[in-house]
């Protein structure tokens, strides 16, 4: 089975603790249905820095990436089909879906 990686881009974050609270548990709920499809359930990025070639690092990154997923499917239309379930869009961010690449053992 494939492995793929769901990044997640951007979203609005909640207005209080009660809305917080409700969409974390549709992650939850969302998570759950997933069963063993799940390899690493939702991670959220924060404090990020960009290394630039010279060496230079500055805080901020390049891109809305706000965290990732990484789910196994059969497919990539079948990873598209569980990616539009995602909750994350329910709050105005948007998701890249990509598969991962097996990288050959040295």
């Amino acid at each position: 089975m494939k492995q793929f990686v769901l990044v997640y881009l951007g979203g609005n974050p909640p207005s209080s603790e009660a809305e917080a609270n409700q969409h974390y548990q549709k992650y939850v709920a969302w998570l759950t249905a997933l069963g063993d499809a799940v390899v690493v359930p939702t991670i959220p990025l924060k404090d990020t820095r960009t290394v630039s070639p010279d060496g230079t690092i500055r805080e901020g990154g390049t891109s809305a990436m706000s965290g990732f997923s990484i789910i196994k499917a059969d497919s990539m239309q079948a990873v598209l089909s569980i990616a539009k379930n995602c909750p994350f869009l329910e709050i105005g961010g948007s998701l890249e879906v990509s598969e991962i690449m097996q990288m050959p053992n040295n």
